[in-house]
């Protein structure tokens, strides 16, 4: 008995670690591949140079871009936060 529950104990550990690794932090503590990520969020912009453009931009400096291709900045604070010289809202 002892060796089933020890052995489903570590089955869940490593079901953490690997769940923890496929999701990068949001919060800069781990690198993502800006690339991949800015050409997933800049898919459907009309202007998609200038999307990539201020993408890596914003992805380079807080290492996370937030999922879909439109909205949840609540994921990535640091990205929701950069404003560009006029105050508006720099990361796409």
């Amino acid at each position: 008995m002892a060796k089933i529950f020890s052995a489903l104990l570590l089955l869940l550990l490593l079901l953490v670690v690997v769940k923890a690794e496929s999701h990068p932090a949001a919060d800069g503590s781990g690198n993502i591949d800006c690339l991949a990520e800015c050409t997933r969020r800049c898919s459907k912009a009309s202007r998609h140079k200038i999307c990539m453009r201020c993408c890596m931009a914003c992805c380079h400096k807080c290492n996370c871009v937030p999922s879909g291709t439109y909205g949840h900045e609540d994921e990535c604070p640091c990205y929701a936060n950069m404003k560009d010289s006029h105050g508006k809202p720099k990361c796409p």
